[in-house]
């Protein structure tokens, strides 16, 4: 079955960085794309990152432009998000997401058919 295991939240003070990773299983890693979306408590699951099967594939909400950055590892079935320079409108509970990638990747969460049970990120001021 299909699981998405992520990892590498916690709290920093404004101007840190942290490192998400996400490790797939049970699926065709290499012909998904990788999201990695972000929510707060009584707001909508947005945007965060998105790493197509293509390296050039990739889509950042605005914003996190110039912050972080994804990547994918597809021998290791991994996908990561770095970030950079967070602040604390930054702070969310941050999802892992993959769905079947054909011709484009989706940008809206609710494209995307597998999840993870997220990693919380705080950013102090």
């Amino acid at each position: 079955q299909v699981h998405l295991a992520e990892s590498g939240g916690g709290s920093v003070h404004a101007g840190g960085s942290l490192k998400l990773s996400c490790v797939v299983s049970g699926l065709p890693f290499a012909d998904y794309c990788l999201g990695w979306f972000r929510q707060v408590p009584g707001m909508e699951r947005e945007l965060g990152a998105i790493a197509g099967i293509d390296d050039d594939s990739i889509t950042y909400a605005d914003s996190v432009k110039g912050r972080f950055t994804i990547s994918r590892d597809n021998r290791k079935n991994t996908v990561y998000l770095q970030m950079n320079n967070l602040k604390p409108e930054d702070t969310a509970m941050y999802y892992c997401a993959a769905n079947h990638g054909y011709a484009y990747c989706s940008i809206s969460a609710d494209e995307y058919h597998y999840w993870g049970q997220g990693t919380q990120v705080t950013v102090s001021s």
